[in-house]
Formats: structure tokens, C-alpha cells, sequence
């Protein structure tokens, strides 16, 4: 259901099911998990805050897809198809960002990422799916390489700002009469996507959200 990064909107991010939990998650003690990301894969991020979220504690284990580290034997038998990110928990491995969300709300189901309410607990897993089938796979870096491969980057930027653009209005209409304490005002009225813009803003000034920024990770470039 979701694509992955060979490199954008967590899946909780744009419903806020989970915002409301402590500003601070104190850990939960498990086994270590490993996280193999990439610091600047919106998909890792995405798992990233789910963990930081339900407090678990995780070992950070790069992979550069700049230098093609995805193609690493080691790491093609924890995702054939090299995409990341993977989760390695004890002697389960799960790939796909989106397998790995519902793989921790099952294993580990403190502080929910998704509402208990059906209508509520549907819409969430659609946005997703938005996200993960009809937007972000179709403006990743093979689809971009290939169309600038045989047109010209030109065309790849006309054919990646239609599909955000088709993809943010579908989740607009969407999220359309949503509202949550993380409001940020009138602002938000300049943004072609204003319910989209406000949410975000408001991930934002959450600590488990700022902790999985890509800028914060341990192989991100230094400035």
C-alpha cells in the first residue's frame, strides 16, 4: 500500500490521532530495534516519530542511498526490493514504512497511533494510503531520473508538481472542517492548502516530530 523510499506526510501527522500523548514519551524497555534510514527519506521519518511517539528506543543504522548503499547484499536480505527504511525487531524484519507502522501498533500498542473509532481509524489509513500510493511514489528518484532520462528535467518537474498537487487537493477535501489544539492562526490562510499547512506547522512544535526531523538524524551532513 505505501512506497517507500529509494530517496513525505507521516501517516500520523496528517490526522493528529496521537498528537495529544506527553510531550515527552518516557522509553519503553524492549530489545533494541534497528532502524536502517536514511536521514533526509520522508519514509523513515515517517517511522521515525512512531517510534519516538510509542517511546521506543531504537539504534539508528544509516544507509546512504546516494552511494547506492540500498544495493549492499546485507541490506537487499532485509528488503529485496532496497528501499528504506526496514526495521529489524529481535528475529522479525519488516520493510515498507507503512508495514512497519501497523507491524508497531500491534507489537507494541502503547500511546496508539491510530484512533480506536472506525470512520476516524479509515480516514487515517486512506490519507496513508494517499500519501504512499498516489503521491510520493510517483515524484521519488527513480520516476523523476527516468522521465528526466527521456524528456528533460522540465517535464519531470511538470509531472511531479501535478501529482503533489493532485494528491494535496484529494487530502484537503479530505481533511476539509478538521481542527485540533495545534492551530496556528490566520496565517495559515496564505497557503494553497491550508488545512494541510496548519497541521503541519503544528507537528512541528511537537518534540517527537522535531526529534525525527532529517536534519537531526545521526548521518545527515554536517552544516
Amino acid at each position: 500500500m505505501a512506497s517507500d523510499d529509494s530517496s513525505n506526510v507521516p501517516l500520523q501527522e496528517l490526522t493528529g490521532a496521537a498528537a495529544a500523548t506527553a510531550a515527552v514519551v518516557p522509553p519503553v524497555k524492549s530489545p533494541k530495534l534497528k532502524l536502517y534510514s536514511f536521514w533526509r527519506s520522508s519514509c523513515s521519518q515517517r517511522v521515525r516519530i512512531a517510534l519516538n511517539l510509542k517511546g521506543l528506543e531504537y539504534e539508528y543504522k544509516p544507509v546512504n542511498l546516494l552511494a547506492n548503499e540500498q544495493s549492499d547484499p546485507e541490506f537487499e536480505r532485509l528488503n529485496p526490493i532496497k528501499y528504506v527504511p526496514a526495521l529489524v525487531d529481535g528475529e522479525t524484519i519488516v520493510a515498507d514504512s507503512f508495514a512497519i507502522l501497523l507491524y508497531l501498533e500491534d507489537k507494541y500498542p502503547q500511546y496508539p497511533l491510530l484512533p480506536q473509532d472506525p470512520k476516524k481509524r479509515a480516514l487515517n489509513i486512506q490519507i496513508a494510503s494517499i500519501v504512499g500510493s498516489s503521491i510520493q511514489p510517483l515524484q521519488n528518484y527513480p520516476v523523476w531520473n527516468f522521465i528526466e532520462e527521456k524528456l528533460d528535467s522540465n517535464e519531470a518537474i511538470k509531472w511531479t508538481q501535478h501529482h503533489i498537487n493532485r494528491g494535496f487537493t484529494a487530502l484537503e477535501k479530505l481533511l476539509k472542517g478538521c481542527s485540533t489544539k495545534y492551530a496556528t492562526g490566520n496565517e495559515i490562510q496564505l497557503s494553497v492548502y491550508p488545512v494541510l499547512a496548519r497541521l503541519h506547522e503544528a507537528y512541528l512544535e511537537h518534540p517527537v516530530f522535531l526529534a525525527a526531523l532529517p536534519e537531526k538524524q545521526p548521518d545527515a551532513p554536517s552544516l
